[in-house]
């Protein structure tokens, strides 16, 4: 048979518009960097798979194969997602202030499989979602199949009120239709909101009647002050109960114990959840089976200690890498200092191109970091940059960052 050499720019021309508005992540891009070992990576940010309690894991999976669960290990499950798991984790909700039960609750194949649903059930072409400047950059690219436009999220207050925000979106012929941020040690800037502005952001939320998307990956990670209580147990209380608020939950057991497992949730109200069934039952129809069954035996056992575990280790990081700036970095450049999470951002002077400066850095002092503007909705940005600390040891911190400065100066 003879091969048609047109036949891909033929399905191309095929697609659908969205797909124009899917681009590479800069950072999985900048992941194939860790391959080199030469390279010294403040980009990624992930765990550190040292720390993974794989022997628990391990038990897990042999406890579940060889017993009598073996059978529903293997088998099909019901789209809402093991429901140990879920009573487990409605639990855990319980414990952040927030009371719900095993209906409130929602399994998803990472917390990014979330956001894509969320995305998917709240908007059309032409409508608005705001965020934060910057914000997650995997949630840019859950959201943009779907063809939204973005405002800006002023927390802290500015030109851009219910009235405004409701104009924009107007005019584009779209509605404002959910607030997305992540109020617990941010990706990427590391930044958390105190209760006064999570309220606001209620308040803003109550005034144009637009949900809430809380993404909570990091906020088990806290290794100074004080936690502040989640913006859904803040709806929850304005509003009477989950099933009235607004406010949509996503966490991760990511951070905590294996990204690889690929669990996640959303702890909503029930007509909410009624809807994410749906979506779930068109798209992959479950979670796997094992990983959640695994899942709910190691959480259930080691959790809490776990987090503990990572804390210790992640603070000492974190603390290392912000000597480092402190020591190092030249005048003119600020960076933010956590109170958790996985993330140091870095602003640079004016002028100062960030990607420009990682193709430098990597050439010239083998030094990876992520570039800022990969996180701001309309590319700016371009002075400011992300460094993760997961994966920073004393060689990474003590060679790199005196790399980095020098560059800089």
């Amino acid at each position: 048979m003879k091969h048609c050499g047109r036949c891909a720019l033929t399905l191309l021309n095929l697609l659908a518009s969205r797909s124009s508005r899917m681009k590479a992540s800069e950072i999985r891009e900048l992941l194939k960097l860790l391959d080199q070992p030469d390279i010294i990576s403040f980009a990624g940010g992930i765990p550190d798979a040292s720390l993974f309690p794989a022997e628990a894991i391990g038990d897990a999976y042999q406890a579940v194969l060889g017993g009598a669960e073996a059978g529903a290990a293997l088998q099909y499950q019901v789209s809402e997602g093991f429901l140990p798991l879920r009573k487990w984790l409605a639990g855990y909700m319980g414990r952040l202030g927030i009371r719900c039960d095993e209906g409130n609750i929602f399994i998803t194949s990472g917390s990014q499989q979330a956001l894509d649903y969320l995305g998917k059930l709240f908007l059309s072409p032409g409508d608005t979602a705001l965020v934060t400047w910057p914000t997650y950059l995997g949630a840019l690219q859950a959201f943009n199949a779907y063809e939204p436009r973005y405002d800006r999220l002023n927390i802290a207050g500015g030109n851009m009120t219910p009235e405004a925000y409701r104009a924009a979106a107007a005019g584009n012929g779209g509605k404002v239709k959910f607030a997305y941020l992540v109020p617990d040690f941010a990706n990427p800037t590391g930044n958390t909101l105190d209760s006064k502005q999570r309220e606001a952001v209620l308040d803003l939320a109550g005034e144009l009647d637009i949900a809430v998307i809380e993404d909570a990956a990091y906020r088990a990670l806290r290794y100074d002050g004080e936690a502040v209580p989640p913006i859904l147990a803040l709806d929850c209380a304005r509003s009477g109960g989950i099933d009235n608020a607004r406010t949509l939950f996503c966490g991760s057991f990511s951070k905590i114990l294996s990204p690889g497992m690929r669990v996640g949730w959303v702890c909503a109200p029930r007509h909410v959840v009624e809807k994410l069934v749906l979506m779930k039952q068109a798209s992959d129809l479950h979670s796997p089976s094992i990983n959640q069954m695994v899942m709910h035996r190691v959480a259930e056992t080691i959790f809490d200690a776990q987090v503990e575990k990572l804390i210790g280790a992640y603070r000492r990081r974190r603390d290392a890498l912000l000597g480092a700036l402190e020591e190092n970095m030249p005048d003119g450049i600020s960076w933010s200092r956590p109170e958790g999470g996985m993330f140091v951002w870095l602003t640079l002077p004016e002028g100062t191109d960030a990607t420009a400066l990682l193709a430098r850095s990597v050439k010239e002092a083998r030094v990876a970091f992520v570039p800022g503007n990969a996180f701001y909705a309309d590319g700016t940005g371009r002075n400011t940059l992300r460094m993760s600390f997961t994966l920073a040891d004393d060689r990474a911190v003590g060679e790199g960052v005196p790399r980095l400065a020098k560059l800089l100066r």
